[in-house]
């Protein structure tokens, strides 16, 4: 019989774990002490209305954003006490698509490689793959400033996936996407979760969260007021209905805008 050793940490079933993060911009409170926690190998949706703090809580979570207080771990590595180590275990595809627009396709991969400190034989063999995937082979020697929305939206989902990463951000990564192009990035993270990674993601559109989660949790104000298992959320009603509620939604007041649809 070996005796434990104590000084090894056990390992945590979550893959992301965020406590009290809160950030302020001026006088408006962006997130107010979110709290999460994402099982490994789970598909977890950031759901919320516009200027909710979804966009801010990932891009805390991910090393983006310094908050003013709270933390991050994932694979228990504070995300910002150790951020090099940290940032090798995840991938980012972030708000708004910031990357170099002056390289081809190819040439964005291998850069983001060598900055990664890669084998070359790796990331040439990895590169190929990624291109072929994501069906870009024929705009691989296409400057990206040139890409479409949803050319570019795969080639950054590429580069997140390049050095294989167990815990993906994604925000908004069907946003602006045509259904080609949204059905490869669903067909790919799917597979990247069948194998054990962890997507973490941001979306407005309630169909495919509920068609993609395990787990969802629905930040309003800066605060989280609902998360767990999809099914559990939903107890029988679509995952709209329940987000609607709870963001507050309300119908128009009888006899508004009786005015349309009249001449």
């Amino acid at each position: 019989m070996h005796a434990v050793d104590s000084r090894v940490p056990e390992v945590s079933e979550f893959a992301v774990e965020v406590h009290g993060l809160v950030k302020t911009f001026g006088h408006v409170q962006a997130v107010r002490g979110v709290d999460l926690l994402v099982p490994r190998g789970a598909f977890f949706g950031l759901v919320g209305p516009n200027g909710a703090g979804k966009t801010t809580t990932l891009s805390m979570a991910t090393g983006l954003l310094r908050p003013d207080r709270g933390t991050v771990l994932v694979d228990g590595v504070d995300v910002w006490q150790d951020p090099r180590e940290a940032k090798r275990r995840i991938g980012v595809l972030p708000e708004g698509l910031r990357t170099f627009e002056r390289l081809t396709g190819r040439e964005l991969l291998e850069f983001s490689g060598r900055l990664r400190e890669m084998p070359d034989g790796v990331v040439q063999e990895r590169t190929q793959e990624l291109l072929h995937t994501f069906g870009l082979v024929g705009a691989q020697n296409q400057l990206v400033v040139d890409y479409s929305t949803g050319m570019r939206k795969k080639i950054a989902l590429a580069v997140a996936l390049l050095h294989n990463p167990g815990v993906l951000f994604l925000d908004e990564p069907f946003e602006a996407v045509d259904p080609v192009s949204a059905r490869t990035i669903r067909d790919v993270l799917s597979r990247f979760t069948g194998r054990g990674g962890t997507v973490v993601f941001s979306s407005h559109v309630m169909e495919l969260v509920e068609r993609l989660c395990d787990e969802v949790a629905v930040i309003v104000h800066g605060q989280v007021v609902a998360a767990g298992e999809v099914d559990d959320l939903k107890q029988g009603r679509s995952l709209e209905d329940v987000f609607v509620d709870l963001a507050g939604g309300r119908g128009y007041a009888a006899g508004a805008l009786d005015w349309l649809g009249t001449s």
